[in-house]
């Protein structure tokens, strides 16, 4: 005898976005999604339940549970087929970042406790291993804020503290590579090795190999930081959240000519980009919250659902390490990604 639920049974013909972070909200279509006999749905990722913000028959709106895996499934009197969804793994938590976290090519990630400005802190930067332990990695620092890497392992790290860029040997040394920078937050290395720093009161310096500083562009100052990432087409591309929901990102060229490549951002932060030039930037984007995918034609859209995400990072095999205001994730995605490395 047939089933007399399989008529009522709730299908799932896709979600959006595919991928979250515990906390995220996942918007689910499909048919059959809510029951008359059953009430509001149940929605579990993996084994876990989540929370159902909104529901309809062929729309629901589902918060990621922080033990949420995937797959995707709704029961109401029957249960749906599983659906794919990726959800971030959180591989360290107690943490402060404020800018995008630095992997380098062993896969090992960089990430700071920032603190309050002026705040000093125990651990500044924490170094994570592939096997996710984690290690002080850096104490004597103030307001680590921007984090680069170059190809000999060196991490540069700028603190918006004391406007200078710091030098961290392999072996966690510390030196002074530039000072001046004023309000310093987001870096960046270009192909030919110069090094932008973001002061975030108006201008962005570029840093010579020789260690010379120039004014290579300004901008309208920024209530919290400027954010930095090149392009597979060599111009630089700065966020700078403001308190408006229409901010920009801003299109930077060799020349330090500097355009609006996208706005209609909320408080758009670190930002990362893959080889076919999408640009990866965590910020809200029609009223939802994550990680926005803009294409080189500038069409947009929510990639990663997520809240207080502060900058990303891309991993080796086609991951990326996604930083939280207080933590550190992991997310299998098929996105391949320069692991920014300066050459």
């Amino acid at each position: 005898m047939a089933d007399p639920s399989t008529n009522s049974r709730p299908r799932i013909t896709s979600a959006d976005p595919n991928f979250a972070l515990p906390g995220g909200e996942i918007r689910i279509w499909g048919a059959h999604l809510m029951s008359a006999a059953t009430g509001r749905p149940e929605v579990r990722f993996g084994e876990e339940r989540g929370a159902v913000v909104f529901g309809s028959s062929d729309s629901i709106v589902a918060r990621v549970p922080e033990d949420g895996t995937g797959p995707l499934t709704i029961a109401t009197t029957a249960v749906s087929e599983p659906f794919d969804v990726t959800i971030a793994q959180t591989i360290a938590e107690n943490l402060h970042p404020v800018a995008n976290p630095a992997v380098d090519r062993d896969g090992n990630i960089f990430a700071t406790f920032s603190g309050s400005r002026g705040q000093a802190v125990p651990v500044a930067i924490y170094k994570i291993d592939p096997e996710y332990n984690i290690t002080p990695y850096v104490s004597e620092m103030m307001n680590a804020t921007g984090l680069a890497l170059d190809s000999e392992g060196f991490l540069y790290v700028s603190s918006r503290m004391d406007g200078t860029v710091y030098r961290v040997a392999p072996n966690g040394s510390i030196s002074v590579y530039a000072q001046g920078m004023g309000v310093a937050t987001g870096i960046a290395f270009d192909h030919e090795r110069n090094l932008y720093v973001g002061d975030r009161s108006g201008t962005i310096f570029k840093i010579a190999t020789d260690r010379q500083i120039y004014v290579y562009a300004t901008l309208e100052p920024s209530v919290a930081a400027y954010h930095l990432a090149f392009s597979p087409n060599g111009n630089l591309y700065v966020s700078s959240p403001t308190t408006s929901s229409n901010d920009a990102v801003y299109e930077i060229d060799p020349h330090g000519d500097v355009t609006v490549f996208f706005r209609g951002l909320g408080r758009p932060q670190g930002l990362a980009f893959d080889f076919d030039g999408n640009m990866f930037v965590a910020a809200s984007y029609g009223g939802r919250r994550g990680i926005v995918r803009i294409t080189p034609d500038r069409n947009a859209s929510l990639f990663v659902s997520g809240n207080d995400i502060v900058g990303l990072a891309f991993a080796p095999n086609r991951s990326t390490i996604i930083a939280t205001n207080d933590a550190v994730h992991y997310l299998a995605w098929d996105v391949p990604g320069r692991v920014l490395v300066a050459d």
